[in-house]
């Protein structure tokens, strides 16, 4: 890695900002096991709104991590799955959690401490 590695066109850059978002790494956990529908969603992952659902999405699709699927059905039926690149995010993903799990009491407690 060079000292420009950082720079707001770097990969590295690309990736922390793609995991940043927390809905980004929410839904891309949540798609890990296959297509769902909008609705479908929403009652997985809970806390989230149609619209913040709905830019994730679109974020996601515009990154090519996630594909839409649109059917030619009465009515309507869209489904989204991850992409190959995308399921290339999960073990990342699963990296965080699991630091999350040995380490979340620590950063709780050092919150605390901070906040009084």
């Amino acid at each position: 890695m060079t000292t420009d590695a950082f720079l707001a066109d770097c990969r590295a850059r690309l990736a922390f900002d793609l995991l940043s978002n927390t809905w980004n790494a929410v839904l891309i956990w949540v798609l890990r096991e296959g297509p769902k529908r909008p609705g479908e969603l929403r009652e997985l992952i809970g806390g989230i709104s149609p619209k913040v659902l709905t830019e994730t999405l679109r974020r996601l699709e515009f990154n090519g991590l996630v594909t839409r699927n649109a059917y030619g059905e009465v009515p309507p039926r869209v489904e989204y799955e991850l992409t190959a690149v995308g399921k290339t995010l999960l073990g990342p993903i699963d990296a965080l959690g699991a630091w999350a799990f040995e380490h979340g009491d620590e950063v709780m407690a050092a919150r605390e401490r901070m906040s009084g």
